[in-house]
């Protein structure tokens, strides 16, 4: 009772409970005679055995048969199945996430996360979490091989998630739709790997570790028992002879003592250990047989792990959408319109305007080099219908004027846009157009200057959103200007490539502030250039993508993932010309470049 309690101790070795061999239904074939070690036994009463004589001849092959008085019982041990289900009460999760290392004040301990998702999909499905944080629920799905979609309202919040993801190493589990999964499979169940072809299709599961539910029909029925049986014998029965021989005994098999007498001979010793090896290699896959055989429950949380292999998230996107409209309405159930109040509202720019202006004299506009710093000695309002402020800054010795126009809080930059704010500046008789944007759209990025006015598209930093909380200290690069990449397309001409086309990424043209001019730079400032070779127009999706800049990025990655990098497999993805591609239906493709400090512009392109 004390052990039962867990007050005690458990004794060594293995638990066993001893079932009951009968029934009560009884027929002429459960209604028999069985020997078992030299004694005769019967079911009691009006009681029949619960299988057939061929059956407990194989339990007794199994040494899965124990006699207690006149009774005979069989032997089922608690670790054979040492699980049980899980249910509503989860004691193991500790209530809060205390004692998991969070990085967000609110973070879900992922152990609860992942217990739902087990429970209540399959590898594949889709997972929607409406209440990001630091993304626990996507970082589970991404480990467990769902798909997920998940949102927050703060920025924070995203920017954690996506770091979290991003940086994080899962394992990689094998899927049951592989040639290795298949052979793994076979394996398991003791049987000739399938022949049906695979297609690496996640929705088809993993290969699960499974926790066999044996029982007195399970190794009735398993005719393999004989076999391994038979087998056995031909090499124990000689040994059984040989020793009884040598110790002028009649031992049977269950009579054989485990340890040997120190009085015997040595001969007689060397046969006593060859018996029990082979004994215990017979009784080894007769269990594994036992095991193969059985039906089996599922363990959907210990999947198979390929060890050689390490996994990372696979692509996703980050996308911003404008707010909802808010409709306010009165006390009296009328709606407030707030074009009336044209106040209120152009407070409200004005207020987010003011701020982003003193943010921007004091940080300036940064570009890749630091050197190339627009610092401005001064920013003032001006009454454009596009243009905001006018500021000033030195190129060499002389003054330059600088048209500032910025984009909206929550939304993206059109190039309508940029064409109306680059007229009104080049009417104004500005040196440059700085255009300033959290977002721009595809094809603005296609607008660098109009007549003899540049324009530099900034990317504005998401800590800007912090408004009035964030210090104006110019710390940071708060305002980037990211140039225009110069990119080539080229048809292939001969080969196995031959029609196709590729594309070259010469470097990217830089606004040299101390001589007014654009210039073409290398490739040294690029980070990371991408391919969406057949462009929809409406979601950027990643094909093909190569790794540039001075440092060595696959060290970095060698680090990072803790792992060896096939080194000829990453030299393929160091090049700034990309491998051949055919033509996309869409007539279009687009190509995204990002710098060292994370900033990245997109440029579309007609491929006829």
């Amino acid at each position: 009772m004390k052990q039962k309690e867990r007050l005690a101790p458990l004794p060594e070795g293995r638990i066993l409970r001893l079932w009951p061999t009968f029934s009560q239904s009884r027929s002429q074939t459960t209604d028999y005679q069985f020997n078992f070690q030299g004694a005769p036994f019967s079911p009691p009463g009006n009681y029949g055995w619960q299988t057939p004589i061929t059956g407990l001849q194989r339990l007794a092959k199994a040494d899965k048969l124990h006699p207690i008085g006149k009774s005979l019982r069989w032997k089922v041990y608690f670790d054979l199945f040492p699980f049980k289900a899980v249910n509503s009460v989860w004691s193991d999760i500790r209530p809060g996430g205390f004692g998991v290392e969070r990085v967000y004040v609110v973070q879900t301990d992922v152990r609860a996360i992942e217990r739902c998702l087990l429970m209540t999909t399959d590898p594949g499905d889709l997972v929607v979490d409406p209440t990001c944080g630091s993304g626990t629920t996507a970082y589970a799905a991404e480990q467990w091989g769902r798909r997920w979609i998940t949102m927050d309202t703060s920025r924070v919040a995203l920017a954690l998630a996506r770091a979290r993801i991003m940086g994080a190493r899962y394992p990689y589990y094998l899927l049951a739709d592989t040639p290795e999964g298949q052979r793994k499979e076979a394996e398991i169940t003791r049987s000739v790997p399938s022949s049906q072809a695979t297609r690496g299709n996640i929705r088809q599961g993993f290969v699960y570790q499974r926790m066999p539910r044996i029982s007195l029909k399970s190794i009735a029925n398993n005719a393999e028992i004989d076999v391994i049986w038979e087998t056995a014998q031909r090499k124990l029965e000689p040994l059984r002879e040989a020793l009884n021989v040598a110790l002028k005994k009649d031992w049977q098999d269950w009579q054989i003592p485990r340890d040997a007498d120190a009085k015997w001979s040595d001969k007689a010793k060397k046969l006593h250990a060859d018996w029990w090896a082979a004994r215990i290699e017979r009784q080894r896959e007769i269990d594994a047989s036992i095991a193969a055989k059985a039906e089996s429950e599922y363990l959907y949380d210990k999947p198979y792990e390929d060890k050689k292999r390490v996994r990372v998230a696979g692509p996703f996107t980050v996308d911003s959408l404008s707010p909802h409209r808010t409709l306010a309405f009165a006390i009296d159930d009328g709606l407030i319109d707030g074009v009336r109040q044209p106040k209120a509202e152009y407070e409200a720019k004005a207020d987010f305007a003011s701020v982003m202006l003193e943010n921007l004299k004091a940080a300036g506009v940064q570009q890749a080099h630091k050197a190339d710093r627009i610092s401005f000695t001064s920013i003032v309002g001006w009454p454009g219908e596009y243009i905001c402020a006018e500021g000033r800054y030195m190129e060499g010795e002389k003054e330059r004027r600088a048209a500032i126009f910025f984009g909206p809080e929550f939304g993206t930059v059109s190039r309508p846009d940029l064409v109306g704010a680059a007229r009104e500046a080049a009417d104004a008789g500005f040196d440059v157009l700085i255009a300033c944007a959290f977002n721009y759209e595809a094809h603005a990025a296609e607008f660098e200057k109009l007549g003899r006015v540049p324009v530099l598209k900034a990317r504005m930093n998401p800590d800007l959103h912090m408004a009035g909380e964030l210090k104006t200290t110019g710390a940071g690069n708060l305002f980037v200007v990211f140039g225009e990449p110069d990119i080539r397309i080229e048809p292939v001409v001969g080969g196995s490539a031959d029609g196709q086309v590729r594309v070259r990424v010469k470097g990217v043209d830089v606004f040299r502030p101390q001589t007014g001019e654009i210039e073409s730079g290398g490739t040294d400032s690029i980070a990371l250039w991408m391919i969406d070779t057949a462009y929809n127009e409406e979601s950027f999706f990643v094909r093909q993508a190569y790794f540039l800049g001075a440092s060595d990025p696959y060290k970095a990655l060698k680090t990072t993932l803790k792992a060896e990098i096939d080194a000829e497999a990453w030299a393929t993805l160091n090049s700034d010309v990309s491998r051949p591609f055919e033509k996309p239906k869409t007539g279009r493709i687009a190509v995204k470049v990002i710098n060292h400090l994370g900033d990245e512009v997109m440029k579309v392109f007609g491929v006829n």
